[in-house]
């Protein structure tokens, strides 16, 4: 293990990194084990895991490149079948079989190989020899549940199950092991039923019931998640790993001063790996916890940087201004459309613009307007110093960063400087703490003059709203206001569930009760779940709204949710984490937002949007004053 503040090892990494894959956080996994690889090129384990990964996230062809690259290193049977498993899945059927036989020469596990023969022989259409390798596969093990299942494969898990307790009789034990199988091959549902089944024979499993909460975790059935994780805690109330996830449920749902307690327990533990991931988790969540303040933030961002390297600043060159935007979400069409209204603005007469991205160019979205002098380059793969001296031969200039603590593999990069100007933009809500930058860019209304001392990082502040905006994609025309065809007020609240906290709902209830005839729609992905939505009712019942007041609804595609503000007269925002670019799209939707301006960056962040849109009437200056705003509008 570890010593304290000593880098975690690639061996400590992959095991932790193993773990998060088996609790079905595949995105932490791939970080880490990544992290990992970087220490270890030649490793060929981690490079099977993060193949595993890989395909876990549907990502196939990326599964497989990295199969390849752990058999040129040694070839094992595990990575052959790897392989098979995911040709099979591409209807590659001739060259999958070729990999399984070859798994069976490396003395790989023969009930399971034939087991994959026969299904793979099936799926081709070649029925006698699909026949013969199941006999093979039970003559092994008659009562092998896996076998049992590729046997009944049309048949639903929960008749899997009866076959598989009819010859075995409720051995809770083979039971979870069955539902690990299940969650491993990405079947949630079917996973949470055996881990039901196993829980019903044996309550006191901690194990089972940490289990079922990371399947349900995977599902996105958080609340359910936490009562399992819960109960997994109070038998082993030391289990870190466990509180960990449990902190991860309770913020997905809104309820992160909850998080940000159990995860201050994490950062203690004494597996080191645990405890750099809970600080970085940690240093994440805390700007929109209610119950911290700008110290409280500075604090724990300090904390998830403690194994700091010198600092070395690289001279600048002469030549064309050269900017360099490092993001790990290049690819994500939603994250991205603040930052594409800047870059793609940028003079390439005057400036060469680089992308260096964790994502493969075909794989940005098409609002990226890209120019023949814009350099592209894919780091998916190199370690943090690999990166480190790829900014440095393309003589970066000025680097911006755009992950902020929403892509922790990359942190370490900024524990020294990685060009002459190194700046946080967009996604940061709070200082970063870290030695490697220079500069944040803000404004006077985000982060006022006085709470510099709470920044690590000289602040540039620029008039109107430091973030950008680009309308170059489909819109619905903007609607009339829902109240001109109806009485009462339609508030509308399409933000992230993660930012209705208690507090939110405490002061949108209030707004409801004080305002006859009012409705409130709230639209976000995490609502797609009943039981979320069920603990979103309960949480507005214990203020006297009623379900008749309520209209909580899932994701939708981007058009159609733009489409949900036709029925919104006005938006209400959160706190203290506000909308960034569900204002944006909100005003462009012709819906004004009601916010007030708080006590931090990522509460004023709204505030910044609408004052730059000559919204100001619209921002309130506390809460109250928010109150007292929505009451006086949706009067008659």
């Amino acid at each position: 293990m570890p010593k304290e503040n000593e880098p975690p090892s690639a061996d400590s990494l992959y095991r932790l990194g193993c773990q998060m894959h088996q609790a079905g956080d595949h995105t932490q996994s791939l970080e880490l084990l990544r992290e990992a690889i970087a220490i270890n090129p030649r490793d060929c384990e981690i490079h099977g895991a993060i193949a595993t990964v890989l395909f876990a996230l549907g990502r196939d062809e990326e599964a497989e490149n990295r199969l390849r690259r752990a058999i040129r290193v040694e070839s094992r049977a595990h990575f052959h079948v790897g392989l098979g498993n995911v040709m099979r899945k591409q209807n590659r059927f001739a060259e999958a079989i070729l990999e399984f036989e070859t798994g069976l020469q490396f003395g790989g596990d023969s009930g399971e190989i034939h087991l994959a023969l026969g299904l793979t022989h099936a799926a081709a259409g070649r029925t006698q020899e699909a026949a013969h390798h199941f006999q093979q596969a039970l003559a092994i093990d008659p009562t092998d549940v896996v076998a049992l299942r590729a046997m009944r494969r049309g048949l639903p898990p929960c008749l899997y199950l009866k076959r598989t307790i009819e010859l075995q009789g409720e051995d809770p034990e083979r039971l979870r092991v069955l539902g690990n199988a299940l969650q491993q091959g990405g079947d949630f549902a079917g996973a949470v039923e055996a881990y039901r089944m196993a829980l019903r024979v044996d309550a006191d499993s901690a194990a089972c019931w940490y289990a079922a909460g990371c399947a349900e975790t995977s599902r996105e059935e958080f609340v359910t998640a936490i009562d399992d994780f819960s109960r997994a805690l109070a038998l082993r109330p030391e289990w870190m790993q466990a509180r960990h996830n449990m902190a991860r449920a309770l913020f997905e749902i809104g309820e992160v001063d909850a998080a940000v307690a159990h995860l201050r327990i994490c950062c203690d533990a004494a597996d080191a790996s645990v405890a750099a991931l809970s600080r970085a988790t940690l240093a994440t969540v805390i700007p929109g916890a209610p119950s911290a303040d700008n110290q409280a933030v500075l604090d724990a961002r300090r904390a998830s940087s403690l194994d700091e390297e010198s600092v070395v600043r690289p001279r600048a060159s002469a030549g064309p201004l050269r900017i360099g935007y490092i993001s790990s979400f290049f690819h994500r069409e939603n994250w991205m459309r603040p930052v594409w209204g800047l870059i793609n603005q940028h003079d390439r007469a005057k400036f060469e613009v680089h992308l260096f991205c964790d994502e493969r160019r075909s794989e940005v979205g098409g609002a990226y307007a890209q120019q023949p002098s814009d350099r592209f380059h894919d780091i998916r793969d190199l370690s943090n110093d690999a990166v480190h001296d790829l900014i440095a031969a393309n003589d970066i200039q000025i680097l911006i960063d755009l992950n902020g603590y929403s892509e922790l593999q990359r942190l370490p990069l900024f524990r020294k400087r990685l060009a002459p100007v190194t700046i946080g933009w967009f996604n940061m809500f709070a200082t970063t703490g870290l030695p490697g930058f220079d500069y944040l860019i803000g404004d006077a209304n985000v982060l006022p003059l006085a709470e510099d001392g709470f920044y690590t990082e000289k602040v540039l502040r620029i008039d109107g709203s430091y973030l950008t905006f680009g309308s170059d994609y489909p819109a619905p025309a903007v609607s009339d206001a829902p109240s001109l065809s109806r009485p009462g007020m339609a508030f509308g609240c399409l933000c992230s569930q993660y930012k209705i906290t208690p507090d939110v709902v405490q002061a949108f209830s209030r707004i409801l009760n004080g305002s006859a005839g009012s409705r409130l729609l709230i639209k976000n992905k995490h609502l797609g779940s009943e039981a979320t939505r069920e603990y979103v009712r309960n949480q507005f019942a214990t203020h006297g709204v009623g379900d008749d007041r309520l209209q909580l609804e899932g994701p939708a595609a981007h058009f159609q949710f733009l489409e949900t503000y036709g029925r919104i007269d006005l938006a209400l925002d959160t706190f203290p984490y506000n909308g960034g670019t569900t204002t944006t799209e909100a005003i462009w939707q012709g819906v004004p937002v009601l916010t007030f301006a708080g006590d931090r960056w990522a509460s004023r962040t709204s505030a910044s949007i609408l004052r730059a849109a000559g919204l100001g009437a619209f921002v309130a200056a506390d809460l109250e004053g928010l109150i007292a705003m929505s009451l006086r509008l949706a009067s008659p």
